[in-house]
């Protein structure tokens, strides 16, 4: 059974850094894409940041410059380094992953993520 289990979440003042990272078990298999989603309350989900097994990154207009998303294929992990940190970053953060030409059918439990102004 294919697990992705979020790590790094926490406490943060507002300008401070935190590390995701998204560790998957159950597979060998490279997923194609693995993102980050975060959901606020009261708000609709929203992709943050998307890498191909290629290693190309695609991340959100609202973090762009401040966020930076990596995987490691080897360990089947995924990661998102956040900087300059917001209170409106506060959400729960969602790790996903999809196989080719899938939607993102796998996902993690979720883990919080709250800034602090």
């Amino acid at each position: 059974q294919v697990q992705l289990v979020e790590s790094g979440g926490g406490l943060v003042q507002a300008g401070g850094s935190l590390r995701l990272s998204c560790a998957v078990s159950g597979s060998s298999i490279t997923f194609n894409r693995m993102a980050w989603f975060r959901q606020a309350p009261g708000k609709q989900r929203e992709r943050v940041a998307l890498v191909t097994s290629g290693g190309t990154t695609d991340v959100a207009e609202s973090v762009e410059g401040r966020f930076t998303a990596s995987r490691d294929n080897r360990v089947n992990s995924l990661y998102l380094q956040m900087t300059s940190l917001k209170p409106e970053d506060t959400a729960v953060y969602y790790c996903a992953a999809s196989h080719w030409g899938r939607p993102f059918d796998f996902w993690g439990q979720g883990i919080q993520v709250t800034v602090s102004s």
